[in-house]
């Protein structure tokens, strides 16, 4: 059975995305800690990071650094952070999100009831900022879609 990341990627179940590329994509988490918060996912489903191959961790990771800057730009932060946990799905993702403080990155800090509108603003002006870094190429042309 598909996990619900795939079931995102397939189209499945909507997403909004800033990236795709043929090992990966990035779409938001519907309960960010920082607005500009998304999750790097691979589209093959791999249970755990320990379990990938290091040619699909050395993907992801250069893609969570190119994401992590734009959205030192995109909201002004001075870090980007990136956490690793993966008890809730079992499928591989990297959490990316702007970063004031160590002590903001907890997912007790996430807030699932943020609205859409505010979702599509922060995925927007990520997808700005990853489009004027010189990525575009990576940028699908819908928020909503994994496609390019």
């Amino acid at each position: 059975m598909a996990t619900l990341f795939t079931r995102i990627i397939d189209g499945e179940i909507p997403g909004r995305f800033v990236w795709s590329d043929e090992v990966c994509v990035a779409f938001a988490t519907i309960a960010p800690i920082a607005d500009g918060h998304v999750m790097v996912v691979p589209r093959a489903e791999v249970d755990r990071f320990t379990a990938a191959p290091d040619e699909l961790l050395a993907h992801l990771m250069a893609v969570a650094k190119v994401i992590g800057s734009a959205q030192e730009t995109a909201f002004g932060a001075p870090r980007a952070a990136l956490l690793i946990a993966g008890f809730e799905i079992p499928h591989l993702h990297l959490h990316v999100l702007p970063a004031w403080g160590e002590g903001e990155l907890s997912f007790a800090n996430a807030k699932p009831n943020t609205p859409g509108e505010r979702l599509d603003e922060a995925m927007e002006n990520l997808r700005g900022a990853l489009r004027a870094a010189g990525h575009g190429d990576h940028v699908p042309p819908r928020l909503g879609s994994p496609a390019l």
